[in-house]
């Protein structure tokens, strides 16, 4: 398998209370249910092949439509250094994330119930999104947040390359650069690849 790692946390309890609140929110879809693990924890704690490679212990990090709390959520649990700020502008699904954070009590964790667009006079070292939209979209919301010599890391699939070559005008004009793409694959029958496109901003 391309570039695993190892997981430290204990997300029995979170998996508990993620499909308590799937049941009566409908944040993921029921046939994903039963690949919580390989197809949302783990994707969502790829980050961690980023962190490691490029030595980061400790960050501030925005995750863009963070969604049912992914990737979020599972990064807060397994990396407490983090401060880590998810924003959505879907209420219903950040008061979902809200109640799986209060009832796991994770004080490195802050949510946001808005557009991305209206943060203001903000900046992060990493800002990150995953099945958002595509590369030359998201990054226009994207690395006007993130601080000089910072990254936005974008989680997408095995078509990375395709969104990248479209979107690389765009990343240009945003004063940043394509720096890695890390290639990982889920742990999963069926081979799912997976790529954390890094791009820095200079």
């Amino acid at each position: 398998m391309k570039n695993s790692f190892i997981i430290n946390s204990d997300f029995s309890e979170y998996k508990k209370i993620f499909l308590e609140q799937n049941s009566k929110h409908n944040l993921i879809s029921k046939n994903d249910e039963k690949f919580l693990q390989e197809k949302h924890i783990y994707d969502s704690l790829s980050l961690k092949l980023f962190l490691e490679k490029y030595s980061i212990k400790s960050a501030k990090i925005l995750d863009i439509g963070c969604g049912g709390g992914f990737p979020c959520v599972p990064l807060a649990i397994e990396f407490e250094d983090l401060r880590i700020v998810g924003i959505d502008s879907i209420r219903k699904k950040i008061g979902s994330v809200e109640d799986i954070r209060t009832k796991l009590n994770l004080s490195n964790l802050e949510l946001i119930c808005d557009r991305v667009e209206n943060l203001k006079n903000q900046s992060f070292d990493i800002v990150i999104s995953r099945a958002v939209a595509d590369l030359a979209k998201i990054s226009q919301y994207a690395l006007p947040l993130v601080k000089k010599g910072g990254y936005f890391v974008a989680y997408k699939s095995k078509k990375a390359l395709t969104e990248l070559e479209e979107a690389k005008n765009v990343i240009k004009s945003l004063k940043a650069e394509v720096v890695d793409i890390i290639e990982y694959t889920l742990p999963l029958e069926e081979v799912y690849e997976r790529n954390l496109i890094c791009i820095k901003k200079l």
